[in-house]
């Protein structure tokens, strides 16, 4: 069985990947419904600064910066500050996003960046983009109306949160499929993260004061979660391949509805299932296509 094969083959390594990126979605989905449960009493651009911070601090401490900074050197410091306000953006309105959204509602949404990266990837990359791929495009477009049904009456006006933090994470896409050939992992796991600790440090103190009892290690745990979920991220990759790897960060929209349900009581409807299922089906089959074109899939090791 593919289950028992020793961990030094190729199927024993396949098995570990996808056990590490679906442990990946699981700590990216507890961030996101710690950030979520602050919400109820704290401001998003508070709880992102934590969020921030912690990812700082326990990533400092990982890679001892204080040992040895050149792995953080960068020739494109301007290329990081823009990459970090556009991760920036992303928490910001996904955090801010969920103070009204079901957690599956607003992952739904987010699922549509690789659609928007993939469309584009042409003019902002010059990469390449067939028929058939503008054709998933439009129909994982089409999921995400389903999602939102505007028009209907039945779309909150925090989808288009959703809608901007997706954006915003999709040019954060962008920009990191340009830099990573010339940048470290270290550097790009780090500096985008400095740049919201200082954009957002006027909302620290705040921040900080706002804590009390259980918010103190719910804090906490959102740069655990996130630090975690980023770690296993890497670690899948160096042991499984991208193409082979991606599909499974969809099980994060499995972790989204349990958390949703058991916590916050939340059911998603017909149509966020429906329209999941678009966007992750047109999602797999560009990811498809890329394999087909032996193109690279940059997988960003800072998500989240």
């Amino acid at each position: 069985m593919p289950f028992l094969a020793p961990a030094n083959t190729e199927a024993g390594a396949a098995i570990r990947g996808i056990l590490l990126m679906t442990f990946a979605a699981g700590m990216f989905s507890c961030l996101d419904t710690t950030a979520k449960y602050l919400g109820r009493t704290m401001d998003s651009a508070e709880i992102a600064w934590l969020r921030y911070a912690a990812h700082v601090i326990l990533l400092a401490l990982f890679f001892r910066v204080w040992r040895n900074f050149r792995p953080f050197r960068t020739k494109h410091p301007f290329m990081h500050i823009l990459r970090g306000l556009c991760l920036l953006g992303a928490t910001f309105f996904n955090f801010w996003a969920l103070r009204y959204l079901q957690l599956a509602e607003a992952t739904a949404i987010m699922f549509a960046g690789p659609l928007v990266v993939t469309a584009l990837a042409g003019p902002l990359l010059g990469e390449q983009v067939g028929i058939r791929r503008w054709i998933a495009v439009g129909i994982g477009f089409i999921g995400v109306l389903i999602v939102t049904r505007p028009g209907t009456g039945a779309m909150h006006w925090a989808a288009g949160l959703s809608g901007l933090a997706m954006l915003c994470y999709s040019s954060y896409s962008l920009l990191t499929r340009r830099m990573h050939r010339t940048e470290t992992q270290e550097s790009l796991m780090m500096l985008s993260a400095i740049v919201g600790v200082v954009l957002l440090a006027p909302y620290s103190g705040e921040a900080v004061t706002s804590l009390s009892g259980w918010s103190w290690v719910l804090a906490l745990l959102m740069g655990v979660f996130g630090a975690t979920g980023h770690g296993a991220l890497v670690m899948a990759h160096r042991v499984a391949s991208a193409s082979m790897l991606a599909p499974f960060i969809y099980t994060q929209m499995v972790w989204m509805i349990m958390f949703g349900y058991v916590i916050f009581g939340d059911t998603p409807d017909k149509w966020t299932v429906v329209g999941t299922m678009v966007i992750a089906g047109a999602g797999l089959y560009i990811l498809h296509r890329e394999r087909v074109r032996g193109q690279t899939v940059v997988r960003d090791p800072a998500v989240q």
